[in-house]
């Protein structure tokens, strides 16, 4: 199977007619796999060569240094996840053993003015706790920024390819609650234990999620409509684009939420990648579309909550 590539900086500059051909384009790729190679993308180098360098630093000091900046308790989203802290595939309801990883995560650098609800207080808009690793936070900020940025951008496209005013979403997402995660998979050994993955099997939760892997790393794979895991490239440069869950809600499952994983193998080399997890507004309504009852509605926030605790190891 081949991966499409879309790129967006063409997209934005084209003429009317050019510019609908790649939004119908996007549209077919969105109904039938949920992935596509996103080039053209306008992230600054300097900034995605910050980020490498500086979580590459965090993850190879010692476990004891990384488990300074550890979530501080149970379901706690961000700061320092250690190995056999989660699966994956216990959010699509298989029991799993932990997943073969170990990560940083951030949410949003600010809450927004009137934000009052418990909940969204003390989930998403709790603090990330920062390394000390110098220049980490300047260098992570500048990426999470870079991407709110690109991520607006692709919900434009998106909007084309739904037949919407391109600014259909901007009032969904003017306060996203995304989130960054920054992933180290450890050298794998010789085997591993029945059904465990480096990432187990699972759809993102989301609207969309960017991912920057590693260049020329393997193991991302994509579940095909024909129900076969196909490898998901990483080309230098270029980003990985999916659709997530709530996306697929409010197209009424036009556009797939497509299963994936980071499969495990023998002797495999370390890998890492950066995901930024695009989330609407905690209180955006996403109803489908359509107007159909395809599914039911749901509050961003909340939905996104269940999601992350349900897959806790």
């Amino acid at each position: 199977m081949d991966f499409a590539t879309f790129n967006l900086a063409e997209f934005e500059a084209s003429d009317s007619e050019a510019r609908a051909a790649l939004a119908a384009r996007l549209d077919q790729v969105c109904q039938e796999i949920g992935f596509l190679v996103l080039t053209g993308h306008g992230v600054p180098t300097d900034v995605i060569e910050g980020v490498w360098s500086k979580t590459g630093a965090f993850f190879d000091q010692s476990f004891d240094a990384k488990a300074r900046v550890k979530a501080p308790e149970p379901g706690y989203p961000y700061g320092y996840l250690g190995p056999n802290s989660e699966a994956l595939a216990r959010s699509k309801g298989e029991d799993t053993p932990p997943d073969l990883k170990e990560s940083f995560n951030g949410g949003p650098q600010s809450v927004p003015e009137g934000v009052t609800d418990p909940e969204a207080l003390s989930f998403c808009y709790v603090p990330t706790i920062w390394p000390e690793v110098d220049g980490f936070k300047v260098a992570w900020t500048a990426y999470y920024a870079a991407m709110e940025d690109l991520a607006a951008r692709v919900m434009v496209a998106f909007a084309a390819a739904l037949n919407l005013p391109e600014d259909f979403f901007a009032g969904f997402i003017d306060h996203p609650i995304s989130a960054l995660r920054a992933l180290n998979y450890p050298a794998t050994g010789a085997v591993a234990l029945e059904n465990q993955q480096r990432a187990g099997a699972h759809t993102d939760y989301g609207s969309l999620t960017i991912l920057l892997p590693q260049p020329g790393s393997q193991g991302l794979q994509v579940r095909s409509p024909q129900g076969e895991w196909v490898d998901v490239p990483a080309p230098e440069g270029a980003f990985v684009i999916n659709i997530g869950d709530l996306m697929a809600r409010w197209t009424a499952d036009r556009w797939v939420s497509t299963l994936h994983r980071v499969a495990v193998r023998p002797h495999q080399p370390a890998r890492k990648s950066l995901a930024f997890f695009h989330q609407p507004n905690w209180d955006a309504e996403i109803v489908p579309l359509d107007g159909s009852a395809a599914c039911e509605p749901v509050r961003s926030g909340p939905y996104l909550m269940g999601k992350f605790k349900s897959s806790g190891a």
